[in-house]
C-alpha cells in the first residue's frame, strides 16, 4: 500500500485530487485548444498513472471537477477584495481591480479553454452561478452607493470589465488597464459614496 502523505487518508486524497486539479489546471493554461489526457495529468502532478483513476472516472469527469473547482475560486477572490473596501464606491473599483487581476495573471484564458473545451452542463450550470455569485455584491454595492438602476448599472460595469480584459489579453499592462478603469469610474463613484 501506498505511503500517505497527511495526517489522515482522507486529507492525503483531497491534496492527491487537488494536485491533479492543478496540473490539469496548468496544463490547460499552457494548451487552452485541448483538455490534456488522464495520464499526462498524473505525470504533471508527479502521481502514478493508475491513481489518477481513482480520482477520475474519465477526462470529461476530470473537466467536469476542474470546472467545479475554478470557477468559486474566481469568485471568491472577487468577493474578498469587494469585502476589503470601506466605502460602496471602493467596492465597485475593487470588484473591476480584482477581475482584471485575474486576467492579467491568466485566469481568464483558462476560463475562456474551459469553455471551449467542452460544452457540459457542469460548465454551464457553474458559469450562471458564478456570473450570479459575482453580481450580486457588485449590485448591493452600487445600490448602496445611490444607483437608481443597479441591474443595468452593473450590465455597464460589467461592459468595462470584458473590455479592459480584451485589452489586457491584448498586451495592455495590468496597471495601464486599472488606471483606465480609475479614469473613467472616478466621476461617478467619486461623486458620491454612500
Amino acid at each position: 500500500m501506498p505511503k500517505i502523505q497527511a495526517a489522515t487518508v482522507a486529507e492525503h486524497r483531497a491534496s492527491q485530487r487537488a494536485a491533479l486539479l492543478d496540473a490539469a489546471r496548468t496544463l490547460l493554461s499552457e494548451h487552452p485548444e485541448r483538455i490534456p489526457g488522464l495520464a499526462e495529468v498524473a505525470q504533471h502532478a508527479g502521481l502514478a498513472r493508475s491513481s489518477v483513476y481513482s480520482y477520475f472516472k474519465s477526462r470529461a469527469d476530470m473537466f467536469d471537477a476542474l470546472v467545479t473547482d475554478t470557477f468559486p475560486r474566481w469568485s471568491a477572490y472577487v468577493e474578498k477584495h469587494m469585502e476589503a473596501a470601506s466605502t460602496p464606491g471602493q467596492k465597485i473599483q475593487a470588484y473591476v481591480e480584482a477581475n482584471l487581476q485575474l486576467v492579467a495573471r491568466g485566469d481568464h484564458a483558462l476560463a475562456r479553454a474551459l469553455a471551449s473545451a467542452g460544452s457540459s452542463e457542469t460548465l454551464a450550470s457553474s458559469s450562471r452561478l458564478m456570473h450570479d455569485r459575482l453580481e450580486a455584491p457588485l449590485r448591493a454595492a452600487l445600490t448602496e452607493h445611490g444607483s437608481s438602476d443597479a441591474v443595468r448599472m452593473a450590465e455597464l460595469v460589467q461592459s468595462i470589465v470584458y473590455a479592459l480584459s480584451r485589452m489586457i489579453e491584448g498586451g495592455l499592462a495590468l496597471k495601464a488597464a486599472s488606471g483606465l478603469a480609475r479614469e473613467l469610474l472616478s466621476p461617478y463613484l467619486d461623486g458620491h459614496d454612500g
